[in-house]
């Protein structure tokens, strides 16, 4: 271990991830700090934070990780598949809580609201997607399905498919 190396029980204790989300609410805290939790420990050589640092840089912040592999996680050096999983997991809570809003059924009663109701999922895709919202008489959402993926910035749908269903 290096000189330069600083770990967690070096940090003073009020300055901990940790002891800072309990006195101050994890709004307080940063994006490598709250993925320092989430990990719990670093390696011999690295602090959990140095650990939570590399793995951002390496996905280049959050946008990249919530959709990296546990192949892609586990190859950076001091994150096995114990931390990996965790990680996954802890993406896969806040994905799915994004959504909850959205389990009563939804009422759409302009295209902004369609465009809410798909945004979070949709915001970061690389490729056109054709999705149909597919409502009852009360404007509520029955269902919600990706009919056609298309190129870059294209995507080509027959009106058929879109009735079909």
């Amino acid at each position: 271990m290096s000189k330069e190396t600083l770990m967690i029980r070096d940090v003073p204790s009020e300055e901990r991830p940790r002891e800072r989300l309990v006195a101050n609410g994890a709004a307080s805290l940063s994006n490598h700090e709250l993925l320092a939790i989430i990990l719990r420990t670093g390696t011999r050589d690295s602090s959990v934070l140095q650990l939570a640092n590399r793995l951002l840089q390496t996905f280049e912040g959050l946008r990249l990780l919530k959709d990296a592999s546990l192949q892609e996680i586990t190859s950076i050096k001091g994150i096995g598949e114990a931390k990996a999983v965790q990680i996954i997991s802890a993406l896969e809570l806040g994905r799915r809580i994004s959504q909850l809003k959205f389990e009563d059924r939804y009422v759409i009663r302009s295209p902004e609201d369609g465009a809410n109701y798909v945004m979070e999922e949709m915001r970061f895709l690389t490729q056109e997607h054709f999705v149909c919202l597919y409502l009852n008489t009360k404007n509520q959402v029955l269902h919600k399905q990706t009919l056609f993926i298309g190129s870059l910035n294209t995507s080509i749908v027959h009106p058929r498919e879109v009735v079909r269903p």
